[in-house]
C-alpha cells in the first residue's frame, strides 16, 4: 500500500573521512542514493525531523571509547529521526502511521517493520517533540538521583538538551531549589526567565566551587551532570553529606593518571561525605522511552514544562552544515533539523 508519490532516488549524507581533528565540510558528501521498493515485511519512511547532537562526532573517531558504532567512510550516516510511513508491505504498519527510528542523514528510509517504532501523533503537540532529550533526563534524575520533595540540584550545562530538562523535571519532581550552570548571561537569564531554574550562574566568571557555595550554601543534594572537569569538582565540593550523583556527562575526558596532558580529578573529598555516584548510560528501553513519553505529554497539556528545541532549517542537504554549526555551539537545547 502506497500514500504518496516516491521517487527513484533519495538523497542522504555520507561520511567522506575520518576528521584528523576539526571537522569540515570536505568530511562529508550528499549523494543521491537508488530508493528500493519494498519487499515482504518492510516500510518506506518519508523523514521528517532528525536529531542532531554532540554524539555523531565521537561517531567519527574509529577508536572511540563510547559503546556505539562508528560511521564508515563512503557509507550512509544515521542517527534518530521521526518520519512517516509511505508504503507498507507491513500487517504491523500502515501509511500514514508516524514512527521513530535511526535511519536519519537522509530523505527516505526502507527496512524491515521491525526496525521502526511507531508513536502516537495525538500525544505531543509535533513530531520533533520525540526527539527530545528527555529520556535522558528523566531517567538521570529520576533513576538515578532519586530527585524529590526538599531537594537543593545543581545541573552543569544547563542549557543542553538534556539539562535544560533535567532542571524542569527536579522542579516538577519537588526539588525546593534549581542551580544550572551555563556560558553567558544571556543563558543565565533563559534558564532563570524561562525555565524556571531559581539561579544560574557562568562557569567562566569564577571557581564553581565558590560560586555553588554563595548559591547554595547548605549544600547540593543532587548532581546532574552533562560536563565533568572542575564542575563535578565543583560539586564534590558543595555536595551535602550524601549527595546523589547522577553522571551523564564528559567524565571519560577528565578521570587520568595525569599523563599525557590529561587533568587527574581529585576524588578524595567525596569519600568523607559518602556521595553516592551513578554513572548511566544514554541507550534506553522501549519502557522507559515510553514512561517519559507519557510524563511529557502530560506535562506539555499542563503547561507546567517546555521543550527548550532549536529547529535548523535546509533539508537533508543541510545537515552538513547545520551539524558544524552545531559543534561550533551556537544552538542551545536539543537541536532537531527539518529533512521536509
Amino acid at each position: 500500500m502506497t500514500h504518496e508519490s516516491i521517487p527513484a532516488v533519495s538523497r542522504e549524507v555520507r561520511l567522506a573521512s575520518y576528521p584528523d581533528d576539526k571537522v569540515g565540510p570536505e568530511h562529508f558528501t550528499v549523494a543521491e542514493a537508488e530508493l528500493p521498493e519494498p519487499t515482504g515485511g518492510q516500510v518506506v519512511v518519508r523523514n521528517e525531523w532528525m536529531s542532531l547532537g554532540a554524539v555523531y562526532r565521537d561517531q567519527m573517531i574509529p577508536g572511540t571509547d563510547l559503546p556505539i558504532p562508528v560511521f564508515q567512510p563512503g557509507e550512509a550516516m544515521w542517527g534518530r529521526t521521526v518520519g512517516t510511513v509511505v508504503a507498507s508491505q507491513s500487517p504491523d504498519l500502515a501509511v500514514g502511521d508516524l514512527v521513530e527510528h535511526f535511519f536519519g542523514w537522509r530523505d527516505y528510509a526502507v527496512n524491515y517493520a521491525q526496525a521502526f517504532f511507531r508513536r502516537d501523533r495525538e500525544l505531543l503537540p509535533s513530531p520533533e517533540y520525540f526527539l527530545s532529550q528527555g529520556p535522558t533526563a528523566w531517567r538521570g534524575m529520576v533513576d538515578m538521583a532519586h530527585v524529590g520533595d526538599g531537594d537543593t540540584v545543581f545541573v552543569s550545562g544547563a542549557t543542553s538538551g538534556v539539562g535544560s530538562l533535567a532542571g524542569q523535571i527536579a522542579r516538577l519532581r519537588g526539588a525546593k531549589r534549581v542551580i544550572g550552570s551555563t556560558g553567558s548571561k544571556e543563558k543565565i537569564d533563559y534558564l532563570v526567565q524561562d525555565l524556571g531554574f531559581d539561579a544560574a550562574f557562568d562557569y567562566h566568571e569564577g571557581p564553581v566551587a565558590e560560586q555553588l557555595k554563595e548559591l547554595a550554601p547548605d549544600g547540593i543534594d543532587v548532581f546532574f551532570d552533562n560536563v565533568g572537569g572542575e564542575q563535578f569538582e565543583g560539586a564534590v565540593k558543595a555536595a551535602a553529606p550524601g549527595a546523589r550523583f547522577a553522571l551523564c556527562g564528559a567524565l571519560s575526558g577528565q578521570l587520568g593518571t595525569g599523563d599525557g596532558g590529561r587533568p587527574r580529578l581529585d576524588l578524595m573529598a567525596a569519600f568523607p561525605k559518602e556521595l553516592v555516584l551513578r554513572p548511566f548510560a544514554t541507550l534506553h528501553t522501549p519502557e522507559q522511552i515510553a514512561d517519559w513519553n507519557e510524563h511529557f505529554g502530560r506535562w506539555l497539556r499542563e503547561e507546567r514544562i517546555v521543550f527548550p528545541h532549536t529547529a535548523v532549517e535546509g533539508g537533508t542537504a543541510a545537515l552538513p552544515d547545520n551539524f558544524l554549526a552545531l559543534l561550533d555551539r551556537r544552538f542551545s537545547g536539543t537541536v532537531v533539523a527539518r529533512l521536509t
